[in-house]
Order: C-alpha cells, then structure tokens, then sequence
C-alpha cells in the first residue's frame, strides 16, 4: 500500500472518529449540560431524550439481528423497552408520586422486574399463537437480549440522573450523568490518540483489528485524568463529597468499561456484517455506535454512586 493510500485512509478514520466524537459529546453530554438548572422542563427533556435514544437503539439492534439472518419478535421487543423506560421514567421523576409513593431505587427495581414478567409472557404467549417458526429460544433469547442491552441499560441513565442522595449530601444528579458521558467519551479521546500516535499491538484483532494495546492505556489514562479534574473542580459541591482519590479509581473502571463497551458492539456488528449500527446520522453512524461506551458503563457507574460513594 502506498504511503499516499495510507496517509487518505488514516485521514479518513480519523475524520470518522471526529464526526462521532463530535456528535457524542454534542448529543450526550451539552444537551445534558444544558438541562442541569432543573425543573419540570428539565426532567422531561431527559426523559424524551433517553426515550428518543431507546427507541432509534432498539430499531437498530433489531436490524442488526436482521442482517444475521435470525429470529426476533422487533415489536413486541420494541413495546417492551419503550413500556420499561417510560414506567422507569414516570417512577423516578416522581409522576406517579400519589399512586406509587416516594421513588426509591429498590422500587425502580421491582418495577423493572414486573415489566420484564409482563413481556416475558407476552412473548410466550406470541410464541405459542405463531406457526411456523423458528426455535424458541433463538427469538425469544434474541428479542430479550434488545431489551436488556438497549433498554435495560439505558435506564441506567435515568437512575443516575434522578439519583436521591443521602440527606445533607451535595449532589446534583444532572452534574454527575455530565461527570459520567465526559468520563467514559474521554476514554475515546485517548484511546484512539495514543492508538493513532503509538499504537503497535492489537488487542483482539479478529474482534476489532484496529484496537491497541496502547490505545487501552490511553483510554485508561485520560478517562482517569477528566475524572479527577471533575472530581476536583465538582466533587465537593455537586458530586456528593466525591474526591480526586475516589476519581483516581472510578477513572480506570470506566475507561476499562468504555474499551469493552465498544468491543462488545464491535462482536454484535462483525456477526451482523455491517461497518455501522445504523444510519441515524448519515456518514457517521448510529445511535449504538455514540452508546456503546455509555451502555456499558452505566451500571457500573449506578454501583459505585450506591455501593461505594454513598454505601447504601
């Protein structure tokens, strides 16, 4: 390959990752900054956004199990993550305060368990009603599996946003998903700059052939870094008495998280045989292509708000 070939197609990477750099920080993480003032209108705006993103995610994993050849129930799936997020979304905020009573995580949970009942039977139920068909547990597991992956972990989102801290803590739930989408995009940042700049051993080339071992260590590091300024600069006031020192270990774990997240995707579209999840922006990608870090360290950044910040 000539040097001139090589130069337009790293060229071309990079104006991809760019693009969707771009586009990530934009949707993800400035809308979400724009809405940290509060307020009903606040709330609802989070709300529309996380539905909007459930339903364009759940529409393109199910194309992607499309392109595989394989079975799914795609609207009785779609019903079921759109009914999951929005019963989520109605609880936490508080909307349902005088039927369902103050919001709490462990009702948020038991919530999430009887929509998931529900949709289990329906698709057994739909199972049963169709002839033919495929095998059972192909399109029933893969149907489920679009639930939990988009919807379930979407929720995420919600339940850090509408986090209910301990008395007396000064914590800002619209500050600490902010803290969350820059933390887990700044991995982006530095694995594909060190990857670019250094990058010589591939991880696991027949998953992602352009991920490095370099790369990781750049994602570790800037992930790591932006969390300690955050910490710095937010902890005290906004982010409950988070310290530079726990930034120093949360860091690590979500640019670990973010560089699985991605690969995680990356196995889902080498089996489906597409480059991009979908075409939501046209020449970038999809909605799954902005999420995928973002899915994946959701739950371990809720983990860490309860179990170590807090120690509920």
């Amino acid at each position: 390959m000539s040097s001139a070939v090589q130069a337009n197609k790293t060229e071309s990477k990079g104006v991809a990752f760019a693009r969707r750099l771009a586009s990530s920080v934009v949707l993800l993480g400035i809308v979400f900054y724009g809405l940290l003032a509060g307020g009903t209108l606040s709330v609802f705006l989070v709300g529309g956004i996380v539905m909007l993103l459930n339903i364009v995610g759940l529409l393109e994993f199910y194309g992607m199990v499309d392109e595989s050849s394989l079975p799914r129930f795609k609207w009785l799936g779609l019903a079921g993550g759109v009914a999951l997020v929005g019963t989520l979304f109605v609880y936490l905020s508080g909307l349902a305060k005088a039927q369902l009573g103050e919001p709490t995580m462990g009702g948020a949970a038991e919530l999430e368990l009887g929509v998931f009942a529900v949709l289990l039977l329906a698709l057994l139920v739909r199972r049963v009603s169709v002839h033919p068909a495929a095998s059972s547990f192909a399109v029933l597991g893969h149907t489920i599996l679009g639930v939990l992956y988009v919807s379930w972990l979407l929720g995420f989102l919600l339940k850090i946003f509408f986090y209910s801290a301990p008395e007396g803590a000064a914590f800002d739930g619209g500050f600490c998903l902010l803290f969350f989408i820059l933390a887990t995009k700044c991995s982006d940042i530095g694995a594909y700059s060190l990857g670019s700049l250094i990058g010589r051993h591939k991880m696991i080339p027949k998953v992602s052939p352009a991920k490095t071992w370099e790369g990781f260590a750049g994602a570790i590091l800037l992930s790591t870094i932006a969390a300690m300024l955050m910490a710095h600069y937010w902890g005290a006031a906004k982010l409950g008495g988070m310290t530079p020192l726990h930034a120093a270990a949360l860091g690590p774990l979500l640019g670990f998280g973010a560089v699985l997240g991605d690969l995680v995707e990356s196995v889902f579209k080498r089996d489906s045989g597409v480059k991009d999840s979908g075409s939501f922006f046209p020449g970038i990608g999809g909605i799954l292509d902005l999420l995928d870090s973002l899915l994946f360290n959701a739950p371990l950044m809720f983990l860490y708000l309860r179990l170590v910040l807090f120690n509920e």
